[in-house]
């Protein structure tokens, strides 16, 4: 039997990837000087984290390094346990270039290590989502090749529709301009953000307005899921659960998915995000 294995960025809380047998590495995260571990929630306080940001707190965040990354790789390869890494997207962090380099020094002890970085091109619950499919195709009897060209075949037609409330972060972050934040907030304007197929962050459209915001979001979701009855949709918001709420209303208006999660947005993204950021995220047509 192989382990799946993925990061925090991931999004998912961890008694859900216990319950999938599924080991993370925890990203960390700065906040006020103190240095914290993101462990999807098992000690990580994430409501006591979003308090922070509304107190005017400005996190950071960091990639894994590799030494890290070689010590979680040879706890498995220790033991001959086949690896299939399931990594947040390399068009947003250097962590999938650190866990390569960490494989190359796992196999200096260890040569017959099978180790598989996979780059998910994905994050928070993009990467989240597929990692949790992965662990269902697993749970089911998929061999780790059959799982990898799978993975390979489908791995852009994972979704995310983004909205956020705070310009201001998005311009610290660089992704915006301190002028169009100013502009854009005096305006009321919510862009709407997607993961392009290099896994990076792009500016789709721009909306007046949270609730037409929201619908928008709700309504790609409904454009682009495959198949509702088999399809699980995960929404993430940091500090907006009304918002996340509505979202999985518009959308259950419009279709029936097979099910429809709704979990805090972790801190590594909301660190870039601030509060009120809602996503939603699901499978369909290959991201263009």
């Amino acid at each position: 039997m192989y382990q799946i294995l993925t990061d925090s960025c991931c999004d998912v809380p961890y008694q859900v990837l216990k319950e999938l047998s599924v080991d993370f590495i925890s990203m960390f995260i700065d906040v006020n000087g103190q240095e914290m571990v993101d462990d999807l929630g098992e000690h990580f306080d994430i409501n006591r984290f979003y308090q922070e940001i509304a107190e005017g707190a400005l996190p950071t965040t960091s990639q894994v390094n590799v030494g890290r990354y070689t010590e979680f790789f040879t706890q498995y390869a220790a033991k001959d346990i086949p690896i299939l890494y399931i990594c947040f997207s390399s068009g947003l962090s250097g962590s999938y270039q650190s866990a390569l380099q960490a494989v190359e020094i796992v196999k200096e002890d260890f040569p017959q290590a099978e180790i598989h970085v996979f780059d998910s091109l994905a994050a928070s619950g993009g990467e989240g989502l597929m990692v949790y499919e992965a662990a269902k195709m697993q749970q089911a009897g998929m061999a780790l090749a059959d799982l990898l060209e799978w993975l390979e075949a489908n791995r852009l037609t994972y979704q995310h529709w983004v909205t956020v409330n705070d310009l201001n972060h998005l311009q610290r972050g660089g992704r915006i301009s301190k002028t169009s934040a100013a502009i854009g907030g005096l305006m009321n304007i919510k862009p709407i953000i997607d993961v392009d197929p290099q896994g990076k962050l792009r500016t789709l459209e721009k909306i007046r307005g949270r609730k037409k915001a929201l619908q928008h979001i709700a309504d790609k979701i409904v454009e682009n899921t495959g198949d509702p009855k088999d399809q699980v949709i995960f929404i993430h918001a940091s500090g907006d659960n009304e918002g996340a709420e509505e979202v999985k209303r518009l959308i259950e208006a419009q279709m029936q998915p097979k099910a429809i999660e709704i979990f805090p947005l972790g801190p590594t993204i909301a660190s870039h995000t601030g509060l009120g950021c809602v996503v939603a995220f699901t499978r369909g047509p290959v991201r263009q």
